[in-house]
């Protein structure tokens, strides 16, 4: 993130613009292509700030966008589908890969999103290579076909 770590404007906001940009243009596709998001979640707060960040709710609206069910089975983008690091298994950074592999593969049983063909998976930290709490963070675009 640009902005030092000390500012206020990080306490609601992740490093999310940059590896966002430049994945969506390395893949050509939209955020209305994403069949389903697994985003990391080291703390609840994580999700709805990347949830706003990325462009599904207004900044400030994602408790709403939450609460409204928008992001579990049926919802507009489901979210975690596995759990997630919060309420299934902490595996890092790998815990939305493994999950997005098992549903682009349609092996996800019970939790299987129909249809999904893109899934968003996203990664962040930095308080080891960066002064910065989740000053860094990574999107990664994968595509079942």
């Amino acid at each position: 993130m640009a902005n030092l770590w000390w500012e206020k404007e990080n306490y609601t906001k992740l490093a999310v613009q940059t590896a966002k940009d430049q994945a969506f243009r390395q893949a050509g596709i939209t955020l209305e292509d994403i069949d389903c998001a697994q985003l990391y979640d080291c703390f609840t707060g994580e999700v709805l700030f990347q949830l706003e960040d990325y462009g599904w709710c207004e900044k400030g609206s994602g408790g709403a966008f939450v609460e409204a069910g928008s992001i579990g089975p049926g919802g507009s983008i489901p979210v975690n589908t596995s759990g997630g690091l919060l309420s299934a298994y902490h595996f890092g950074d790998l815990t939305g890969l493994s999950e997005a592999v098992l549903q682009l593969r349609g092996e996800a049983g019970e939790r299987q999103i129909q249809n999904c063909e893109v899934a968003l998976v996203t990664g962040h930290g930095g308080e080891v290579l960066s002064p910065a709490m989740c000053s860094i963070h990574s999107t990664l675009l994968l595509g079942g076909n």
